[in-house]
């Protein structure tokens, strides 16, 4: 008798939870189960956990049944009048985020929540509270960041537009038997680049500096048919690092007839040295220069991105020999990753072709 009793309540219990489940208000959903497993005797912090809530939500919306029965779950927020905040709303204040105060007559440099605030009832005329303008602000995917510096082109947009167009021209109709190659430099540094990491509450990791920095530097060219790397290290960045990096280049790559380089302005790849160097190679050697001041426009830096993001931030190591070790290790596995991703490929288009 005890067992049907039992089977019977399993049934009813999962019956309810089967009916909450197809509340589609997420909110709603959220009040009811805080009433169901308050009914069932669980405490408000277990269920503040499981619902991922705040304790004193679980106390309101149980005070509100309790007083008012299931009516007192409904939302009433309906009944506070005009909503405030909505598309319109939210996509003038998107705009607003986009841009920066100065743009808009204030002598502030950065955007506030109680500046936003007042530039949004200059704008609309509707003015909130400082915790609404925060849920505005995840609503429309706001986040505080660091602003990136960056130093613009100081040619004219047409020129600049024509040159990015030619390499990309030269990239496209590359015969077969000519190879091209985008090419850059990237400093190492002993003293580590500090980025964010996942830290315990309470807890902030602590990164060991050398105090005394100590620098290397990788000159690398990544192919742009196979995105493979070739890259050299030296203890300066010169030009005789760049040449050596050329004549690393030709070694591997001897069964060319024209190596394209795709460099940026530094005095390294078109000093006097460099030249010569180039003149006297028995392959020919054509450089391109990107527009200056363009990094975005050259895709290995992508790589150095990869190369401090994986390597030399908050890195542990004691000497820059061993860092340098990293930062090779890290360049041979992108490099392998590449190699079978391609062969994979080549086996496919081969099965296809036959």
């Amino acid at each position: 008798m005890d067992g049907d009793r039992s089977r019977s309540a399993r049934r009813r219990q999962w019956k309810t939870l089967k009916w909450i489940g197809r509340i589609r208000d997420g909110r709603l959903r959220q009040r009811y189960l805080i009433v169901y497993h308050r009914l069932q005797g669980q405490g408000s912090k277990a269920i503040a956990g499981w619902l991922g809530c705040d304790r004193s939500t679980v106390y309101r919306v149980w005070k509100r049944y309790r007083l008012e029965g299931e009516a007192g779950l409904v939302d009433r927020r309906e009944d506070n009048g005009e909503v405030k905040v909505d598309e319109a709303y939210g996509a003038r204040l998107r705009h607003l985020v986009g841009r920066w105060p100065p743009d808009f007559g204030w002598r502030r440099p950065t955007w506030t929540r109680e500046l936003l605030i007042e530039q949004m009832v200059r704008d609309t005329g509707v003015r909130i509270a400082f915790s609404t303008m925060s849920r505005a602000l995840k609503a429309i995917g706001a986040r505080r960041g660091r602003p990136r510096p960056v130093v613009r082109c100081p040619w004219p947009r047409w020129r600049r537009n024509r040159r990015v167009k030619a390499i990309q021209r030269l990239i496209e109709a590359l015969p077969p038997d000519e190879l091209a190659f985008w090419a850059d430099e990237a400093d190492i540094d002993l003293n580590p680049k500090i980025g964010p990491d996942w830290m315990l509450t309470g807890q902030q990791k602590e990164v060991v500096t050398p105090g005394q920095n100590v620098k290397r530097y990788v000159a690398g060219a990544m192919n742009v048919r196979t995105r493979l790397v070739t890259w050299v290290t030296g203890t300066r960045k010169t030009s005789e690092l760049f040449t050596w990096l050329v004549w690393r280049l030709w070694d591997r790559h001897r069964e060319a007839r024209v190596i394209h380089l795709i460099v940026d302005n530094a005095r390294i790849h078109s000093s006097r040295y460099t030249r010569r160097t180039i003149d006297g190679m028995p392959v020919q050697v054509v450089l391109h220069f990107l527009p200056p001041y363009s990094p975005n426009d050259n895709p290995i830096e992508r790589v150095w991105l990869d190369v401090h993001a994986n390597v030399t931030r908050n890195h542990q190591c004691s000497t820059i020999e061993a860092l340098v070790r990293e930062v090779v290790y890290y360049l041979t596995k992108r490099n392998r990753r590449i190699a079978r991703r391609l062969a994979r490929e080549t086996i496919v288009t081969r099965r296809r072709a036959a």
